[in-house]
C-alpha cells in the first residue's frame, strides 16, 4: 500500500501525508521555530546589552566631569557663605544640602533601576506566544 493516502473524490493531484509523516513534520518545524526564537532571544539581548554598555560607560563620564564641577562649586558655596556665617557653619549647611540632594537621587534611581528589570527579550516572548497559538490552532483544525 502506499504511504500516502489519496482523498475520496480528488482528482490524484494533491496527495494527502499520512499522520506519523505530519507528525515527523510538526516536530522538525516546532524544533527550528524553537531554535530560531533562541537565537531572535540572543540577538534582542546582545543588542539591549550593548546599548546598556555604552549608557553606562556615558553616565560614568558624565558623573565623574560632573564632580569635578561639584567641588569647585561647593567651594564657592562655601566661600560665598562664609561671608556672612562662620566657615564651619557654610561647609556643613552645604554638605547637608547634598546630603537631601543625594538622598532624592537615590530615591529615584532605585524607581527607575525596578522599572527596568528584569531585562526580558520581550520580542522573543511576544513572537513565541503567537507561534503557540498559531500551532495549537492548526492542530484543532487538523483533529476536525
Amino acid at each position: 500500500m502506499d504511504s500516502n493516502l489519496r482523498a475520496e473524490g480528488s482528482t490524484g493531484a494533491t496527495d494527502e501525508r499520512s499522520l506519523a509523516e505530519l507528525s515527523k513534520s510538526l516536530a522538525n518545524q516546532t524544533s527550528q521555530l524553537a531554535q530560531k526564537e533562541i537565537e531572535l532571544a540572543k540577538a534582542e539581548l546582545a543588542l539591549k546589552g550593548k546599548r546598556l554598555g555604552i549608557g553606562v560607560g556615558a553616565f560614568g563620564g558624565a558623573g565623574l566631569v560632573g564632580l569635578y564641577a561639584l567641588g569647585a562649586l561647593t567651594a564657592a558655596a562655601i566661600l560665598a557663605l562664609a561671608i556672612v556665617l562662620d566657615a564651619w557653619l557654610a561647609a556643613l549647611l552645604v554638605g547637608v544640602l547634598y546630603g537631601a540632594i543625594a538622598g532624592v537621587l537615590a530615591l529615584v534611581g532605585r524607581q527607575k533601576v525596578e522599572q527596568a528589570t528584569p531585562p526580558v527579550p520581550e520580542e522573543a516572548i511576544e513572537s513565541t506566544k503567537t507561534d503557540v497559538q498559531h500551532t495549537a490552532r492548526r492542530a484543532k483544525e487538523a483533529r476536525s
